[in-house]
């Protein structure tokens, strides 16, 4: 093999690597993204203002029903197929999207709860919570109007 032929094949190859790396930069930034903090906001008729983890989990996976006040309990959550809730069903639920709408139509066939509300926007979501009592909702980013809770003495999850 002549010479020019080899350094038309290590260019090549090396054009490729460079592809590749940069294919793998942009997925890898991708994932990043869609792992954002997640902010819980509340209607504040009935919802408190700071809740444990551990409380937060059980609201949101409809094991509470009422809030210390009486008020029913009304989750509101991005659809599972949104980043923020991809994200919700990650870090909230510990699940995938898929697990998680399995586990709402096992519980909702069952009678041990109403489903969620799913939302494909962030503002109808924030709407919804804000108009509706004992709302409380998950959101990608910082609440425009609503009430927020405070886990375990964050903002954020």
């Amino acid at each position: 093999m002549n010479l020019s032929k080899r350094v038309s094949l290590i260019r090549n190859s090396h054009i490729k690597l460079l592809v590749s790396i940069l294919i793998l930069l942009a997925l890898f930034k991708t994932s990043i993204a869609q792992d954002t903090s997640l902010l819980v906001i509340r209607n504040s008729k009935g919802v408190p203002a700071e809740m444990k983890m551990a409380q937060l989990k059980s609201v949101l996976k409809g094991e509470k029903q009422r809030w210390g006040d009486g008020t029913k309990v009304v989750i509101a959550l991005m659809k599972p197929n949104t980043p923020v809730g991809g994200n919700t069903c990650k870090k909230v639920y510990n699940m995938s999207a898929n697990e998680v709408s399995k586990y709402w139509l096992g519980l909702v066939f069952q009678g041990k709860a109403d489903a969620p509300a799913m939302f494909n926007s962030l503002n109808e979501l924030e709407d919804f919570v804000s108009r509706t009592p004992g709302a409380i909702g998950v959101i990608g980013q910082t609440a425009s109007n609503n009430k927020t809770i405070t886990v375990e003495g964050k903002k954020y999850l």
